[in-house]
């Protein structure tokens, strides 16, 4: 199948509601539209509109609109060839031969594409060593922990052996040298076979800079010099060595599923292992502060519940998610930022932040909270008795225990308050002052002033201040707050009738070939509000100098090879202007209404005519010419008239001036 047949095939069975929801958290907001918080810039209310007939989005806030390829291309930051692949395999549609724009596309998609499957590779790899005799201490580890087979097998745990060769051997033959290279699974050593020998041996690492070319290793005494599986791959060097030696293995996917990374437990207790816990780096597939663990397996959940469970570690994730609390997610080997603030956003504004209740943890916590608080998330927090992490609670107090705990979460600000009454005691007015500029950064991040001036009310007294003073200081935080502009809707300047005539004009892209039916075909001619609104526009110019003049002309000039009305030429105002006349189509668009946007435009039409004669009448000089005076005069009393022809009777549409109208 031609790429076009194949992109036309799958843009029509694709849904947009249901893919862009994949991705956020959708709400119907009218007949055909729904609505969101918008994915590609900050916002705290949503501005983000999905139509539902017509299959595209628009966002009101930063201006970026277009059909389901588009939305998938800029959310995953992939290639448009790649964009169609994934929504096709979202739908189950058997792919063609990928094609590219060009040489350097191919190369990227087919990079990262090989990437991939050597993390699939590598978790099958790990997954079998676990169950091999040299896996025991791991699986040991394992069930001290708590983990069943189940939970294992899910999570799809393994054990990197203690070797740096294993891995690069059965990567090597499916695998270039660049995609191993690129992968972050492995290390090399700019030393000699003699001296890299020994140094693995030893359980050292010394990387070298991505993209460099360690001298060429022709010691044919080192181990790894072994053939590869497949003699067409080219010969692993001796230089290069996996990263992840004795270490429990845990893969880290995409909200897709697709393992990216995995962060590797150390087995050894010697000083030379390593750090406890080691993270990929990052790589053209993977950025930790992109990421949240366990979000592919969590999001259902999080959308049915509308609140997700936040932990810190893998670990702790995994024994809450087994406990059966299926909506936990963690950050992935490192601080929570404020990316994943917005991913987690697209499923739930709703959080329960559960971190270790130690100094770091609750400096943890502060940080993150900050972050979904200005993300606008209703926030609580789980803080567990001290000694305590999500893992061990549940391993030693049992499931039941962990939800009565979760149940009885402190609101967010709670939180704080008793923390700063713990670490400034406010018996004194030092300490007061203490407490207070602990607390005033954390209402700064608040959006709504209402809320903080409610917070500011609770702080006031609990801490025994006196409100006014403290009021006074919320004031001054409030003023350093930049305020965001407020933009008037796209379509603002446009009147009723107006926006009936460019819905009219725009149902023409709609319509399929061959699916109009004229009276000269023997049968009788329906209504064709496109067609009615050209001939209407075309004879009369009624959008001659209105608003939206030229976003009409782009309509009325659209040639018929342009199929989808929101790639008919025309500049982005006008483009936002389309997009939100079209997701607001509220009425169905009957031959009543249509007429009634017609008499509203003639009427328009009229006044501003009947304007202009008043303005040429009431020039200086113009009564002393009385032929001319009296054409004025003529002209003046022809309007006048024509506007009171019963047929252009108001008929409840919004005129020009903005005012409602009725019959």
């Amino acid at each position: 199948m031609p790429a076009e047949d194949f992109k036309e095939t799958v843009k029509q069975q694709a849904d947009i509601v249901r893919i862009i929801g994949d991705y956020i958290k959708l709400k119907k907001a009218g007949a055909q539209n729904y609505s969101g918080l918008c994915p590609f810039h900050g916002e705290k209310t949503p501005s983000f509109s999905v139509h539902a007939t017509r299959q595209f989005y628009h966002c009101f806030g930063c201006g970026v609109s277009g059909d389901v390829f588009s939305f998938v291309q800029n959310i995953e930051n992939i290639t448009f060839p790649e964009a169609v692949r994934l929504v096709a395999q979202k739908l189950g549609i058997p792919l063609p031969k990928a094609t590219y724009s060009s040489p350097g596309e191919a190369r990227d998609a087919k990079l990262r594409a090989q990437m991939l499957d050597a993390q699939e590779r590598a978790a099958v790899f790990f997954q079998e060593c676990l169950k091999r005799p040299e896996g025991a201490r791991a699986r040991e580890y394992l069930a001290g922990r708590g983990l069943d087979q189940e939970t294992i097998a899910r999570f799809r745990i393994g054990y990197a052996p203690d070797s740096g060769f294993l891995l690069r051997d059965r990567l090597a033959g499916e695998f270039s040298e660049e995609v191993m290279r690129e992968s972050g699974l492995f290390s090399w050593k700019q030393e000699d076979s003699r001296q890299l020998n020994q140094a693995v041996g030893a359980g050292g690492e010394q990387q070298v800079p991505r993209g460099a070319s360690p001298a060429r290793n022709d010691n044919a005494d080192g181990e790894n010099d072994s053939p590869t599986p497949d003699s067409r791959s080219p010969k692993p060097e001796a230089r290069m060595y996996s990263k992840f030696r004795n270490r429990v293995m845990f893969p880290i996917a995409n909200d897709a599923g697709r393992i990216i990374a995995f962060t590797g437990r150390t087995l050894a207790t010697d000083e030379k292992s390593g750090p406890k816990y080691l993270n990929s780096p990052e790589t053209g597939i993977y950025s930790k502060g992109r990421v949240l663990f366990n979000l592919d397996k969590a999001k259902e959940a999080i959308r049915k519940l509308d609140y997700a469970i936040l932990v810190e570690g893998q670990m702790d994730c995994i024994s809450v998610y087994a406990a059966g609390f299926h909506n936990v997610i963690a950050s992935s080997g490192t601080a929570f930022t404020e990316i994943q603030a917005k991913l987690l956003g697209r499923f739930s504004k709703n959080a329960v932040v559960n971190f270790d209740p130690d100094t770091a943890g609750a400096k943890a916590t502060e940080r993150t909270l900050g972050l979904l608080v200005e993300e606008e998330f209703q926030i609580k927090v789980l803080t567990l008795e001290q000694g305590f992490d999500p893992d061990l609670f549940i391993r030693r107090k049992g499931k039941d225990a962990y939800g009565a705990a979760l149940r009885a979460s402190q609101r967010y600000f709670d939180y704080l308050i008793d923390r700063a009454r713990s670490h400034f005691p406010v018996r004194s007015a030092e300490g007061k002052v203490k407490a207070v500029n602990y607390l005033l950064p954390h209402i700064q991040r608040i959006p709504s002033r209402i809320v903080r001036d409610e917070l500011g009310q609770e702080i006031a007294q609990k801490l025994g201040i006196d409100s006014a003073v403290l009021r006074q200081e919320l004031r001054h935080v409030a003023a350093e707050r930049s305020a965001a502009s407020v933009k008037a809707p796209a379509d603002a300047q446009a009147t009723d009738a107006e926006r009936i005539l460019i819905r009219a004009l725009a149902s023409a892209r709609q319509m399929q070939p061959g699916e109009h039916l004229s009276a000269r075909d023997g049968a009788e001619e329906e209504f064709d509000p496109a067609r009615q609104a050209q001939y209407v526009l075309q004879n009369e110019g009624l959008h001659r100098g209105l608003a939206t003049e030229s976003l009409v002309e782009a309509l009325l000039n659209a040639g018929a090879e342009i199929a989808d009305v929101m790639e008919v030429p025309c500049s982005e105002a006008e483009r936002r202007m389309l997009a939100s006349i079209l997701l607001k189509e509220d009425e169905e668009l009957s031959a009543q209404r249509l007429e009634g946007a017609v008499r509203a435009l003639r009427r328009i039409h009229l006044r501003r005519r009947l304007e202009l004669v008043q303005r040429e009448l009431n020039k200086p000089g113009v009564g002393d010419d009385k032929v001319l005076r009296n054409e004025l005069l003529l002209e003046k009393d022809r309007l006048s008239r024509a506007l009171r022809d019963p047929s252009l009777a108001e008929d409840g549409l919004r005129t020009a001036s903005g005012k409602q109208k009725t019959a």
